[in-house]
């Protein structure tokens, strides 16, 4: 037994030797001596033996590049589409508590600006780069072939997930991303600007701009999964679950390795969906109309310290409606669509206090720096003067009405709605400031609440900070306090050097002197630039105007210092006309440098590819053939069947007893077109945003055996959005004709699909199912040819 125990003893010192060097840290000890301005970090050559025997040797120690030393885990939230005048932590009417218990130990930021739209503040954001220097002068959606806006993220802008990833942190990217070019989001790829290729070890979310809360578009990775089935699924609650799961694990298994995580939702951003009790919680709270709720918010705001007392409420954009005016029935359903988003925001802001709890669970929320930002732009005004129940009405250019929908009221919010609501509530939502969304000209479309926590960095707790910074600042913030130098190349490509300032001078001095003295700001035609506190600007267009705008060279433009008016409500240019001459030059110099120009001004006619000359993954292909588990197929990677003739072929096969399902849709319950069989009858469906139905449906269903379904569809022509003639027909004999009023001119969807075999999401057609299981053809698709004129 003792020789038993001695021989054990020996094993396990033998295997000590192997063990131990492999779970040292050498680069701990001789980090001075890495170069990490150059990633990722160069592997040291291996060293050469001359033993010929292992056991006369000692391994050397393991090279692994770790954070330096004290390297603080880094969390930034990012909430979608919410004003400066929404939280109760900058004076809001929706209560806050998660950001409100943030703020109170750590820094409000109320001098914090974005770019005003989704896509290019989050390409900011991370990269520390000017939106068009990393070629996002738009949204993906609308990316056009010149330099600045061709919405193909250069590898020469690398984001700080990838050097945080390549200097050891661990990286974890949750909810909505909004970053990859259209053309790249199909099963072809390419992945580079993926999540998964942009310094995200894990990614949990949506790939496009919004997304159905109650049936989204899901990515683990670049594989599309389908949502969890679960009672009152909402993606909120399960990203924030997700998030939970993967930071637990994390730590449990590298405790020493710090993490990076981005936790972006796709709340509060159309469409506005909420579980209903939360709703409740703010019935009756928004009856006063919205020139009340944002006077009383400005009130709140300058008690508050949020804003200065000197602070000036501009009134609202001339085209928006005082509350006074309005008919009562306009107001019943304007009173919803508030309720409705305030508990979105609020629903928005429990599931981060869950993310919150569950770091401080795992004891690590001290050393833990977070930024809490509300909002990626100011609120959106895009539900126009009414709002809508369903938000593909805007992107289509149709004019909902009150009356119709009066009678969705007690369902806003709810799975059979994808509403937005009216204008006048965004610049409430946004108050102090006169405008919103897109308008990157303002501060209600740039200025944005953010609050800092990191108890282990942060002496001052509670403290403002007004430095005016910019959402560029953050990359150069969380490298600084990771003692990270910025990067010269990144993956074998010189960088663009970072355009931001670090905020961490702010941190602790709340006098400090302002760093970031120069920005310039376009969105859409909508620029301005600010220096050295003066701001010049001029408003090109509204967000509910898509035409008929002025042309640029025409813009009038105005002039405010920014000390004495922080709500920019002061025109003071006839009185300084050198300082808004100087200023209209330096922003030309600004623009030149960082690819601004040339401006171009067009929104939803960028949309379309050809138009806005971008690539096109079809390209001019005249035809597309489709197989079975091609599903998930976006818009901008399908076969553009709009404003244009085709034909459908689908070769199937139904077994004995008859066969149902999807063969090939695209859309969703909000507008879209399916090809399907219905209790055995092949039919044709086109519903034309939800609000009109098309059927074209055989009186007969198929027998078993091989079947040839064809659908023409002959459009009438003379314009966008026209009607046409569907014809079906079976094996070459005609079964149904119908007739087409009216088809959708632009878009069907932001993230619903095109579909062979199943419906993925909301169903397109009535009677089949809904869900890709209910949905599935119960046949053999063999293919499916799609064919356009």
């Amino acid at each position: 037994m003792q020789d038993s125990n001695e021989n054990i003893w020996k094993s396990l010192l033998i295997v000590a030797c192997f063990i131990l060097p492999g779970i040292s840290f050498a680069s701990q000890d001789a980090d001075h001596d890495l170069d990490r301005t150059v990633l990722p970090i160069s592997e040291p050559d291996p060293k050469h033996y001359t033993e010929l025997d292992v056991r006369n040797t000692q391994p050397p120690p393991r090279w692994e590049v770790t954070p330096p030393k004290g390297a603080p885990n880094v969390l930034i939230v990012l909430i979608d589409d919410l004003g400066f005048g929404s939280t109760s932590t900058f004076g809001g009417p929706v209560p806050t508590p998660t950001l409100d218990k943030l703020a109170q130990s750590g820094l409000r930021y109320n001098n914090f600006h974005t770019t005003s739209l989704c896509s290019p503040t989050r390409v900011a954001l991370k990269s520390g780069r000017n939106h068009h220097t990393a070629n996002t002068g738009s949204i993906m959606e609308t990316a056009t072939a010149y330099p600045g806006n061709t919405g193909r993220i250069p590898n020469r802008v690398a984001p700080l997930a990838e050097m945080l990833r390549l200097n050891g942190y661990s990286t974890g990217a949750f909810g909505k991303w909004h970053e990859t070019a259209a053309w790249e989001t199909s099963i072809s790829g390419p992945f580079d600007r993926w999540p998964t290729r942009q310094g995200f070890d894990k990614f949990y979310g949506f790939i496009g701009g919004e997304t159905d809360q109650w049936s989204p578009l899901i990515f683990d990775g670049t594989k599309r999964i389908v949502p969890p089935k679960i009672e009152g699924y909402h993606f909120t609650e399960d990203m924030t679950n997700q998030a939970i799961n993967w930071v637990k694990a994390q730590q449990s298994m590298t405790p020493d390795k710090p993490f990076f995580m981005y936790f972006a939702t796709g709340a509060t951003h159309a469409p506005h969906h909420v579980p209903k009790p939360w709703i409740e919680k703010f019935h009756g709270q928004f009856d006063d109309g919205w020139d009340a709720v944002r006077q009383a918010t400005f009130e709140r705001q300058k008690a508050a310290g949020v804003i200065p007392d000197s602070t000036k409420l501009p009134p609202l954009p001339s085209d928006l409606s005082a509350w006074k005016d309005l008919p009562d029935d306009h107001k019943r359903l304007f009173r919803r669509q508030a309720e409705t988003f305030a508990g979105f925001v609020a629903h928005t802001d429990h599931n981060i206090g869950r993310l919150i709890d569950a770091v401080d669970s795992i004891g690590e929320l001290d050393n833990t720096l977070i930024f809490y930002i509300a909002g990626d732009n100011g609120t959106s005004a895009e539900g126009g003067m009414i709002g809508m129940y369903n938000e593909m009405t805007y992107f289509n250019g149709v004019q909902e009405k009150v009356e119709d929908m009066l009678p969705l009221i007690d369902k806003w919010g709810s799975p059979e709605t994808f509403p937005h609501m009216a204008a006048a509530w965004a610049v409430a939502f946004d108050s102090p400031f006169k405008w919103t969304k897109q308008v990157a000209s303002d501060f209600g479309g740039t200025r944005n609440g953010m609050v800092v926590h990191w108890p282990e960095g942060i002496k001052q707790k509670g403290g403002m900070r007004s430095q005016f910074s910019h959402v560029i600042d953050v990359a150069p913030t969380v490298l600084e306090a990771a003692s990270l130098p910025e990067p010269k190349s990144v993956n074998g490509t010189e960088q663009v050097p970072i355009e931001g300032t670090s905020l961490l001078y702010s941190f602790n001095d709340a006098g400090a002197k302002e760093r970031h003295t120069v920005q310039y700001f376009e969105m859409f035609g909508n620029r301005g630039i600010y220096k050295d506190g003066w701001m010049a600007r001029t408003i090109h267009r509204a967000p509910w105007e898509t035409s008929d705008l002025t042309p640029l060279e025409d813009d009038v433009w105005e002039l405010y210092y920014v000390p004495d008016d922080f709500s920019l409500a002061t025109n003071i240019a006839s009185s300084n006309p050198e300082k808004l001459a100087e200023l209209q030059n330096e922003f030309m110099v600004e623009a030149e440098k960082y690819h601004v120009l040339p401006i171009d001004d067009r929104t939803i006619a960028r949309t379309n590819a050809a138009i806005a000359g971008r690539p096109d993954l079809i390209g001019d292909r005249k035809s597309l053939t489709l197989y079975e588990g091609m599903d998930g197929m976006l818009e901008n990677t399908f076969i553009n069947v709009k404003n244009r003739s085709l034909t459908i072929t689908a070769n199937i096969e139904v077994p004995e007893g008859g066969a149902s399902g999807a063969l090939l849709v695209q859309g969703s319950r909000y507008g879209g077109w399916s090809l399907h069989l219905r209790d055995g009858k092949p039919a044709y469906e086109y519903n034309w945003l939800g609000l009109e139905r098309y059927v074209v449906e055989s009186e007969t269903p198929l027998p078993a055996g091989k079947a040839t379904v064809v659908l023409d569809f002959d459009y009438d022509g003379g314009g966008l959005g026209k009607g046409g003639d569907a014809t079906l027909a079976v094996n070459g004999k005609q079964v149904a004709k119908g007739r087409i009023e009216k088809t959708q001119p632009n878009i069907f969807s932001a993230d619903e699909t095109a579909d062979v075999g199943l419906d993925n999401q909301t169903p397109v057609a009535l009677g089949i199912g809904y869900g890709p299981e209910e949905t599935r053809f119960t046949g053999k698709i063999h293919d499916i040819v799609v064919e356009v004129e």
